[in-house]
This record gives C-alpha cells, sequence and structure tokens, in this order.
C-alpha cells in the first residue's frame, strides 16, 4: 500500500506575528500507523522541503509518545526535510491520501487548487481519503465528479467551535471549520472537546481534533484494505 500525507507550508497565524504549521501528534500519529503497517508514506506539501512545525505542538504538554519518536527517529526526519511538492504528485501513484492538521492548512490547503484538484481525482478514482481537525477545511471548495460540493450531506468532524475557542483563536482563524461545514450543508458531528472521534462516510474519512488522528489513520487502513480484496468494486460516493 502506498499512502500520500499532505502537509501545510503555512507558518503565520493570521496577523498575531505568532508562528503556526502543522501538529506534531497529527503527523506522527498516523505516520506510525503507515510505517509500521509495512505501509509506503510518501509526504508532500505546497511549497515542498521542511514544513513549517506548530511550535505549540511539541511543547511538553502537546508530547507524546509518538512525537518523541518521531522526533529521534532520523528516517522520519529525513522524509520531513525531503517533502515534494504538492504539484508534483499524481493520485495514480498511491491507493489513499491523508492530511494533518495543524492551524496551517486553514490558510494555505483549504484555498490550494493543487490540493483541491488532487482529492476531486482520488474521490473520482474511487479512492478513500482521510483528513483530521483544521484539515477538515481544506474540504470546502471539494466537489464530487457530478460538481455536488463533496460535504454537502454527509456527516464530518473536524477541529468544533468549542476547541477553537479553547485555544484562544476563534477570531484569528480564517474560518471556523464546524461553522463552515455547516454553512456547506454538511452533516457535522463532535464530541466533547479533545475527545477521540472518527467518522466515515462513503469515500470520506474525518477526524476530531489531534488525538483523532491516530484512530482515523487507522480506520483509513481498514478501509483501504476492505475495498482493496479481490471481489469488492471501487465506487465513488
Amino acid at each position: 500500500m502506498k499512502v500520500l500525507m499532505v502537509i501545510t507550508s503555512h507558518d503565520q497565524l493570521g496577523n498575531t506575528g505568532r508562528k503556526t504549521g502543522f501538529w506534531l501528534e497529527e503527523l506522527a500519529a498516523p505516520y506510525y500507523v503507515f510505517k509500521d503497517a509495512g505501509v509506503e508514506v510518501t509526504l508532500a506539501s505546497p511549497k515542498g522541503g521542511r514544513p513549517p512545525l506548530d511550535p505549540k505542538s511539541n511543547e511538553p504538554e502537546s508530547r507524546t509518545e509518538l512525537t518523541l519518536r518521531f522526533e529521534q527517529d532520523e528516517d522520519a526526519q529525513a522524509d520531513l526535510d525531503k517533502t515534494v511538492r504538492l504539484d508534483s504528485v499524481r493520485q495514480e501513484d498511491f491507493d489513499t491520501v491523508f492530511y494533518p492538521g495543524g492551524h496551517g492548512p486553514m490558510w494555505d490547503l483549504a484555498e490550494d487548487q493543487n490540493s483541491i484538484k488532487l482529492i476531486e481525482s482520488f474521490l473520482a478514482a474511487g479512492k478513500i481519503i482521510a483528513v483530521v481537525c483544521h484539515s477538515t477545511g481544506a474540504l470546502r471548495h471539494v466537489k464530487t465528479p457530478d460538481g455536488k460540493l463533496l460535504v454537502q450531506d454527509k456527516e464530518v468532524t473536524g477541529f468544533t467551535n468549542g476547541e477553537e475557542e479553547g485555544v484562544g483563536l476563534t477570531k484569528i482563524v480564517p474560518f471556523l471549520v464546524e461553522d463552515e461545514m455547516l454553512n456547506l450543508g454538511a452533516i457535522f458531528s463532535k464530541r466533547v472537546n479533545w475527545a477521540p472521534h472518527v467518522v466515515s462516510d462513503g469515500l470520506l474519512i474525518t477526524g476530531q481534533n489531534p488525538h483523532s488522528s491516530g484512530p482515523a489513520a487507522n480506520t483509513l487502513m481498514a478501509a483501504v484494505k476492505q475495498r482493496t480484496r479481490p471481489g469488492v468494486t471501487a465506487r465513488a460516493s
């Protein structure tokens, strides 16, 4: 199995002067779900090269066993140093795609035409995709092969209004993931703040927050394996 992981290249937290980027747990946890299962992982980002890490995601209270493992893993660090440019990847080369979050995707991946077209190409090929936390916002302009907004009438989750309020960034982010999904006609599912929560609907898997990233990757792995069994026909939905 070959998995593409798409990471933000955006490092500015609005006009606050503070840094943002990808959230370390949301990269590390799924990365090892895939790697430990023998999956081939390719990291990509809009600008290529080393993507920016949200510094808050590597503070003591945010570290996990897997984030520490990732930091000390020379191969993982080498992968992160050389993410491929998003405009150079093709869905034909991968079985699925996973989007880690962090606040960065709200500014770049949500509007990036290469990202939008890439997700649409996976869907058109009947391939399952997964996004977590703020990367649910990267779906806002994505359409199905028949031209309908992907999230319309779909059950999704992502970083909630309550969680955004909890980190004090409600007025900083360009939009609120929960509100945006509801505005686009999605059925937004959520649990209490910071609880792991994963939703599957058709070809789309979404996770609510950083703690949902590992479970979302496990859900994705199981779904891809099920669809690639002999006799199981891929279907866009």
